[in-house]
């Protein structure tokens, strides 16, 4: 026990190695998650928006502040001029001029322009803005050149006054409206953050209890159950929701409990075989016990012994070989078909000699082929795939009193196409029902018959693709049931091709 622990220990993928695993799988934190990436994306998608918003803002807030200079420096210029023709003092002008916040004033009046107050007059101007009607894009532009490159540059700023023809024009720097800008923005940056925080809060606490939740649920629905899926306990079981997390998680409940079914069938089918594998061993000897006893018949002159002996010693045959291949089916594995050109109508005597239809059952087996017709086949195989389709036609045919047309049939047929042979396997029975039909070449869904296995077809479909063929349930108008296989030719390559020709001349 001691070495056995120290090399559990010494594994690259032991407890350390699981743990780490647990520790990925985890779900993260509230804002670890999901929950935290909406919550930092709608700050962030809200921001942009802001951003888009704050141009427009800052460029109405600037043209603003320029309007309430020029309605400051209109009224000072009304007053001045009402005072004409006397000159206003030069104290008097400059004190104008400070309340206002402009160098210079002028006034626009039936077309001339007229000088009311200035004191320290600049000589030049760096520039100009027309407040009489100035479009958005202009705005916005000029709102952001005066942010960035303004603060210490001297403009001329005019438009009317009220909704009369009389104009003012003011000289004056624009260190003032630069500041304003600055205190605004940096306003509307911190209102920004609050709104974008709060509506983000709101957000984030109402999709994480509508999708974040069930999500969770989801997840960790899926990691119980993966840790002890046959346990019914870890089967998801939802709200009754109708929306689209609501539908995920009834289609869950379905997988899983599918799965359990799965797995519980996986299980009997690991005891099922562990047990044919026993009795298969003993089954075996007995067998060829059997055959060594068979052997001596052949040996005894009673001719009727002579006439069965023969099938006798087939049938032992056929049995100690499935014997022999029944832990190779266990294995999901088939031999290989042992494939040379039989005759297909022996073939199928061989078949009915095996089925031993009663005389007194008033079941019928027609064969309906040409005696030389032959088939590139596996003979016990394809004697399996039409046995196991004979003998469910059989137990069709048993199982019912009488058929809607009276007689009892099992028809087998065969024809050849080129390259192709086609057999059919026809009866008169009640048919399939659709449960078996949807379920046509699943093992033990797919029988027809209670008690039954499904097995038959199951093993038919894969003897038959080994081959490179086809088997298929034909739709017919009439009652019964019929299967169609179609089994190809092998490819002759160019050498056996020669040889051929070089043999038969």
């Amino acid at each position: 026990m001691q070495a056995h622990d120290q090399g559990d220990n010494l594994l690259p993928g032991g407890a350390a190695g699981s743990e780490a695993d647990k520790a990925e799988q985890r779900p993260c934190g509230k804002f670890g998650g999901l929950s935290g990436k909406l919550l930092w994306l709608t700050v962030v998608c809200i921001m942009l928006a802001e951003v888009l918003i704050f141009f427009p803002s800052v460029a109405s807030m600037r043209l603003r502040w320029l309007d309430e200079r020029l309605n400051a420096a209109a009224a000072a210029a009304i007053v001045i001029d009402g005072l004409q023709p006397v000159e206003l003092p030069r104290a008097l002008q400059k004190e104008t001029l400070e309340a206002t916040g402009t160098k210079a004033i002028v006034l626009r009046k039936e077309g001339t322009s007229r000088l009311l107050a200035t004191t320290d007059m600049p000589t030049s101007v760096d520039e100009q803005y027309d407040l009489t009607d100035v479009p958005p894009v202009i705005a916005i532009r000029d709102a952001l050149d005066t942010m960035i490159f303004g603060g210490n540059r001297m403009i001329r700023v005019y438009g009317p006054v009220q909704d009369t023809n009389t104009g003012v024009e003011v000289v004056m720097k624009d260190k003032h409206l630069r500041n304003a800008m600055l205190v605004y923005s940096r306003n509307v940056f911190l209102l920004s953050i609050l709104i974008s925080l709060f509506t983000a809060t709101l957000v984030f606490f109402a999709i994480n209890r509508i999708l974040i939740r069930p999500i969770r649920k989801l997840t960790g629905s899926m990691q119980q159950f993966s840790s002890d899926p046959e346990n019914p306990q870890n089967v998801f079981v939802g709200d009754g929701g109708r929306d689209e997390l609501a539908v995920a998680g009834r289609h869950l409940a379905s997988m899983q409990t599918e799965l359990q079914k799965t797995l519980k069938q996986q299980k009997n089918l690991a005891a099922l075989g562990l047990a044919v594998s026993k009795i298969n061993h003993d089954m075996r000897n007995i067998l060829a016990s059997a055959q060594l006893m068979s052997d001596r018949l052949v040996d005894v002159n009673d001719p009727m012994v002579k006439a069965f002996a023969p099938k006798l010693l087939r049938t032992i045959d056929r049995a100690v070989g499935y014997t022999t291949e029944v832990l190779s089916y266990g294995q999901a594995t088939e031999a290989a078909p042992r494939r040379r050109r039989i005759r297909l109508y022996d073939l199928t005597q061989d078949v009915k000699d095996m089925l031993a239809i009663d005389a007194q059952s008033g079941i019928e087996f027609i064969d309906q082929m040409a005696p030389e017709l032959e088939v590139d086949a596996d003979s016990e195989q394809l004697f399996r795939v039409i046995h196991n389709l004979c003998r469910n036609a059989l137990q069709a045919l048993s199982a019912v009193g009488r058929t809607l047309d009276g007689g009892k049939r099992i028809t087998v047929s065969a024809q050849r196409v080129g390259s192709v042979v086609s057999i059919i396997v026809d009866d008169t029975g009640p048919g399939m029902p659709q449960k078996a039909r949807q379920n046509l070449f699943a093992a033990f869904r797919g029988s027809a018959r209670s008690g039954g296995t499904g097995l038959g077809l199951v093993i038919a479909r894969e003897l038959v693709l080994a081959h490179g063929g086809t088997i298929a349930l034909v739709e017919k108008p009439s009652v019964g049931t019929q299967f169609r296989i179609e089994i190809p030719d092998r490819p002759v390559s160019l050498d056996d091709y020669r040889g051929r020709t070089l043999h038969e001349k």
